[in-house]
């Protein structure tokens, strides 16, 4: 018995001991891993800690700066992206709509700024349209520049009484709004220049002329006075905020950012239609029509996949998105649920003003893939806006007719390849691949075709921390340990392409056999990649190469 004992006691010694190898030596694997080129498949699946909206409240000082220059902000995106509540207000700072060292008073002068400027090229754009929608205009000849002085002048007088109105404190907000848009103005020049003084426009009383009211354009004919102030009158009694549309009228209260004064509005209005008419010809015309229909084409086939991160968009009425979609002109989009029809026609109205911004690039297919998320999350078209702005300083050269911007970036991703794979770059020369034009998409809509919309955003967010780092001028010495020793980089995503491209070089180097066998598998590796294990890839070769990059 006693010997049975012992036997069965020598058993689960021998077992226990056993099992506690096994553990180390998993144990070991996966501290060998986390760093390593193999890694356990549940290694990079740690939980993230993203910035929280604690964290974020916390971060500001009392006059509202972020504290140590927000490296503590950028440190906590890089590592784990944003938490989803926070998102709309933390995008600004990353993209670097509003400076780091800002001041709550700061930001608030530079909003009021953004939302005037934005509703400004929202009237030339409808007045862009209301030219072609017009297929002739008869009548007097206007002396445009002529015209022009008299209505600078009234505007300047209009303005100035508007100034006064406002009081002391107010106009001295005013004053500085100006000042900051006129000194430190990081607007690039939304109005091309182009040859047009001998251009036109005719009117007479007796033909159907345009006008704008408080956030439309209206056709009517002159003639019929009562009419149309009776469809003023009614314009005027109804709220624009409730259909989220863009009002005409530019005159800006200091207080809340909102419009006042008519008077002076209309004259503005007036003034910016003679400017259009001097400044812009029958080419520029020609391509904003262009625009604008490839614009609504791709608007209306976005698809859902944004709908859980935007609620409050997610319940918009039937009547709202009809009211919006018919403001912009939107077409075929009876097919869609208002919430679909509100969000298209919200990309239409920013993509135009965008292609009137940027006339260089305009509009190209890809655009509304990119803007889709900021409309998602922001419901302000104003800021959507703005961030898109400053999201496609970057990304423009993306969209470049003659792919210089585009070819660029593949050659970075073949050096990249090339300096960490030496043998998979030999074996994409023998495929004749090594300009790597297989991840040509990835690079011109920035992996948002491969990753799921939650994915995108979180990429995205370490890859603007990446960029306001640098332009903080935030230095190597603060990046020491663990993920935050691959130094900021501009480069980010072409590292996080070459690190794809690397997660898959066993397959490629032994079973393709020419370039379409590599691009077959970057188009299929949409929904199969895990964006962290990527960051976390792209951030290894950052730290590996980026003094030899």
């Amino acid at each position: 018995m006693n010997r049975k004992n012992n036997v069965t006691g020598t058993t689960v010694v021998i077992t226990a001991i056993a099992g506690l190898a096994v553990a180390a030596a998993i144990g070991g694997a996966l501290v060998y891993s986390r760093r390593g080129h193999f890694r356990s498949p549940w290694a990079w699946r740690r939980k993230r800690r993203p910035l929280s909206p604690q964290q974020w409240s916390h971060a500001f000082s009392p006059d509202g700066r972020l504290v140590d220059g927000g490296l503590k902000v950028l440190k906590i995106v890089r590592s784990g992206g944003i938490d989803s509540r926070i998102r709309a207000e933390v995008w600004p700072f990353l993209l670097g709509v509003y400076d780091l060292m800002s001041s709550k008073r700061e930001r608030d002068l530079e909003r009021i700024r953004m939302r005037a400027e934005y509703e400004k090229l929202r009237r030339q754009c409808e007045f862009l349209q209301s030219e072609q929608d017009s297929d002739e205009t008869n009548g007097e000849v206007i002396d445009i520049s002529v015209e022009e002085k008299r209505l600078g002048s009234e505007q300047d007088n209009a303005v100035a009484a508007s100034a006064e109105d406002v009081g002391r404190s107010s106009e001295s907000v005013f004053i500085e709004s100006e000042s900051i848009y006129k000194k430190g103005s990081k607007l690039l020049d939304p109005l091309p220049t182009g040859n047009n003084s001998q251009r036109t426009d005719e009117a007479s009383s007796d033909c159907e002329s345009i006008v704008e009211d408080d956030s439309v354009m209206v056709k009517y004919d002159v003639s019929d006075e009562d009419s149309h102030r009776e469809r003023e009158d009614h314009l005027d009694g109804e709220s624009t905020d409730e259909y989220n549309l863009i009002p005409v009228k530019s005159s800006v209260n200091v207080n809340d950012g909102h419009t006042q004064d008519g008077k002076s509005s209309d004259i503005e209005v007036k003034f910016d239609r003679i400017k259009s008419l001097k400044e812009r010809g029958p080419k520029a015309l020609e391509d904003f029509s262009t625009w604008q229909r490839i614009i609504r084409l791709d608007a209306v086939r976005m698809n859902a996949e944004w709908i859980p991160y935007s609620p409050s968009q997610a319940n918009v009425s039937e009547e709202e998105a009809l009211v919006l979609g018919c403001h912009v002109g939107l077409k075929n989009d009876e097919h869609l649920e208002p919430c679909r029809k509100h969000h298209a026609a919200r990309l239409v109205a920013i993509l135009e003003t965008y292609a009137l911004y940027d006339s260089e690039i305009g509009y190209c297919q890809g655009m509304s893939d990119l803007l889709s998320p900021f409309v998602a999350l922001m419901d302000d078209d104003y800021e959507a806006f703005w961030c898109f702005v400053h999201f496609m300083r970057i990304a423009r050269d993306n969209f470049r007719l003659d792919e210089t911007g585009i070819r660029r970036q593949l050659g970075i991703v073949a050096k990249i390849i090339k300096t960490k794979d030496p043998q998979l770059y030999k074996h994409l020369q023998k495929l004749q691949a090594e300009d790597c034009f297989f991840v040509y998409r990835m690079v011109v809509v920035l992996f948002r075709r491969e990753l799921t919309f939650e994915q995108t955003l979180c990429l995205w967010e370490v890859i603007w921390a990446n960029q306001a780092a640098i332009r903080a001028g935030i230095g190597k010495a603060a990046w020491k340990k663990g993920k935050q020793r691959a130094p900021p980089t501009s480069d980010l995503l072409l590292y996080a392409i070459a690190a794809s491209v690397l997660q898959k070089r066993k397959l490629i180097i032994e079973k393709y056999t020419g370039m379409d066998d590599i691009l077959r598998e970057c188009n299929n590796m949409a929904g199969h990649l895990d964006v962290w294990k990527l960051l976390d890839d792209a951030h290894d070769l950052v730290a590996a190469l980026h003094n030899k990059i």
